[in-house]
């Protein structure tokens, strides 16, 4: 796949570190011969992001996703940067929550950050295609990344789960939107991985490890899957789906009961 991308240019939004689920996708994109343009939200990541687009070849721009004014000027950064060439996909990997409510029962959820966490977790994805259509005259593909959480309580998601949720909505709309410009909307549903995001979560850990002991596959996702599961949904060969959720992690949204294997584990440790 070396050369599925050769020739086609995308955005890349949520690169934090090697260990984020975008870092794995950019590298694939790059590895199968993208351009990338990649942002970072403020300059205190701002040095750490650019380090790691060098590595890529790839463009930096800032981009504070909850601002319709700094949206407004990466857009047109953008379009400078391709210089009349097509956009050809975008992949949206931003969200936030104030950690402090990721622990503890969703009912204490706070108005303040609730507004905060569906604006930058989902309705940023439908403030980004506003923008980034318009420059996808070839039509393209875009993608964005959800959780199981979503779709089931998982304890200390909480405002994470209900914002993903309005993202995977998102997802339908503006596939329904956007299917007659040919252009293709889906995301990822990865399992969860140890990323700079999902650090602020109560009990990552113990939710890793549940994860391993129960998935089909009997392991946690990596972000080298995730990034080749990118590659499908991003290129032709994922022309003929849109509006889906792909779920990349080991297994897991199939199991209703724990495997028998892990059930003295699991007994001892609820005594």
């Amino acid at each position: 796949m070396n050369n599925l991308f050769e020739g086609k240019t995308g955005l890349v939004l949520g690169v934090a570190n090697k260990h984020s689920l975008c870092w794995g996708i950019a590298s694939a994109l790059s590895g199968s011969g993208a351009g990338l343009l990649l942002s970072y939200a403020h300059d205190t990541v701002g040095k750490r992001v650019r380090g790691l687009a060098e590595e890529l070849q790839a463009t930096c721009l800032e981009c504070d996703v909850s601002s319709d004014d700094s949206l407004d000027r990466f857009f047109v950064q953008v379009s400078e940067t391709l210089n009349g060439r097509p956009l050809d996909f975008v992949v949206h990997g931003v969200s936030f929550s104030d950690k402090r409510e990721l622990d503890g029962p969703y009912l204490d959820t706070s108005r303040s950050n609730f507004q905060v966490a569906l604006d930058v977790s989902a309705y940023s994805l439908t403030a980004l295609c506003q923008r980034a259509v318009p420059l996808m005259t070839n039509g393209g593909s875009i993608l964005t990344l959800t959780y199981l959480g979503a779709e089931k309580v998982v304890p200390n998601y909480n405002v994470m789960g209900v914002a993903k949720a309005a993202l995977e909505a998102s997802v339908r709309y503006l596939a329904h939107d956007l299917g007659p410009s040919g252009i293709t909307v889906n995301a990822i549903s990865a399992g969860p991985i140890k990323t700079l995001a999902a650090s602020g979560i109560s009990g990552l850990r113990s939710l890793i490890k549940w994860n391993a002991m129960n998935a089909p596959l009997r392991r946690n996702t990596t972000i080298e899957e995730v990034g080749d599961a990118a590659l499908f949904c991003l290129s032709h060969l994922g022309r003929g789906m849109t509006g889906e959720v792909l779920h990349i992690d080991s297994g897991f949204h199939t199991t209703g009961i724990v495997a028998r294997a892990n059930r003295a584990v699991i007994d001892q440790t609820m005594a």
